[in-house]
């Protein structure tokens, strides 16, 4: 089985939108353009599994013009676009197997015929291939010369791999790279987000109190945009350095149970598990709001939800489920309206999954351009260095990055300025003070 997908006779509206993003994806284009001339990738088998969307079909697209053959998958039962699937295997003779909102046998089964594949390199986005490589096909390590990984979940999870002398083989933190954590987390996770709660309620951010879980960079990200949407922010942090931070930056600092009581929408961003959990969802208002926008399902502990639950409707809206939860003494804050009596109701959006990818359409292109020019440059230098390269986690290479930099900023109509011979002497010398 070359595919597997909802239905091919969806290729033509994918292939419409997957030109509407390549417009805004100048870098990956030229990447593109030079991997057709020089067959960067020529005779490699590259499997990846990544949210399958407009923008992934173009960086899948940029590596089969360099020469590989490939095949993707998905990295998330509810991101999948079916169109672009459709069309990848159309129009442009790539191997897919993801569907939109597949059960978790199909999601594995996918995963397997990507490694039945027998790829010399893949690409993960939050490490479930290489989960299994580490598992049940500890086989096939040995012919894979390397491994990007997109998430920081996914890196965490390798390193703490790597750590234990257990990890079988190369892996480039693509996700640790400047030119995507900076912006593809913070500016794609920020708008993104939004937009999926937006699409998924309806509600008015402006005048809401929003929790945010996490102050890294997709942190970061959601709770500027929040605030510059009129809402009064909250942020809920482990880590003392990025409280600080988040507290130098205007925002409300406190622990998740004292804002489970006023929080009006409450997203998590943290890439760990029970962040949202039973005693918080006993605190929460009538009518509040959960979402995730950390890469896996775990944030929000939707076992403790459903114990709690005397009813759940589920889809009362696209992609928001309501858990009916006796609210036992009665709190002032449920008098009145639905609920009054002693129940209230939490709304789950998009079962506790990516929230961005589930409800909306993800990061804009423009974003993901220098996300993928990084994904498919790694690429390529794994496929040329591999015999050096040891089973340990490394960083993009800085070349990389600032090559990817510099054709964004040329793409933007930007220039920069040059140090003078005089400053690179300044600035790498010890012998010149006061």
């Amino acid at each position: 089985m070359t595919y597997d997908i909802k239905d091919i006779e969806l290729a033509a509206a994918g292939k419409k939108r997957i030109e509407w993003a390549a417009k805004d994806m100048p870098v990956l284009n030229l990447i593109k353009a030079r991997f057709a001339k020089e067959k960067s990738l020529k005779g490699v088998k590259l499997a990846a599994c990544l949210h399958v969307t407009a923008e992934t079909a173009n960086l899948v697209r940029t590596l089969k013009a360099g020469g590989a053959e490939v095949l993707l998958c998905a990295s998330n039962p509810l991101s999948t676009q079916d169109d672009v699937a459709a069309a990848l295997v159309k129009e442009y003779g790539i191997k897919v197997f993801a569907i939109h909102g597949e059960d978790k046998e199909t999601y594995y089964s996918h995963l397997r015929a990507a490694l039945a594949f027998k790829p010399n390199i893949t690409m993960d986005d939050g490490a479930d291939l290489l989960s299994l490589i580490h598992t049940k096909y500890k086989e096939q390590a040995k012919n894979i010369w390397g491994s990007m990984e997109e998430t920081t979940t996914g890196v965490i999870r390798l390193k703490a791999l790597e750590k234990t002398g257990k990890l079988a083989v190369p892996i480039i933190a693509v996700n640790d790279a400047k030119t995507k954590n900076m912006f593809d987390n913070r500016y794609g996770t920020g708008q993104s987000t939004i937009d999926g709660i937006i699409r998924a309620t309806d509600i008015l951010i402006a005048g809401k109190n929003v929790v945010v879980a996490g102050y890294g960079w997709c942190g970061r990200g959601f709770a500027a945009r929040a605030r510059g949407m009129g809402a009064k922010v909250i942020v809920t942090e482990v880590d003392r350095i990025k409280a600080l931070e988040a507290a130098m930056d205007g925002f409300q600092v406190m622990p998740m149970i004292e804002a489970a009581k006023i929080g009006d929408l409450f997203c998590t961003l943290t890439g760990d598990l029970d962040v949202l959990r039973g005693e918080h969802f006993e605190l929460m208002k009538d009518g509040a709001i959960v979402a995730n926008s950390g890469h896996f399902d775990v944030e929000i502990n939707i076992p403790d939800l459903k114990k709690l639950a005397t009813k759940v409707n589920k889809n009362v809206r696209n992609h928001v489920d309501e858990y009916v939860i006796k609210n036992n003494p009665p709190s002032p804050l449920y008098q009145g309206g639905k609920n009054a009596g002693g129940n209230k109701s939490i709304y789950l959006l998009a079962e506790g999954r990516l929230v961005n990818l589930a409800a909306a359409e993800g990061h804009p292109a423009s974003v993901m351009d220098m996300s993928f020019a990084t994904q498919g440059l790694a690429s390529e230098y794994v496929a040329k260095n591999y015999k050096q390269l040891g089973k340990k986690v490394y960083n993009v290479p800085a070349e990389i990055e600032d090559w990817v930099a510099e054709l964004k900023l040329n793409a933007m109509g930007l220039s920069i300025d040059k140090l003078t011979k005089k400053q690179e002497e300044y600035l790498s010398s010890w012998e010149i003070g006061t």
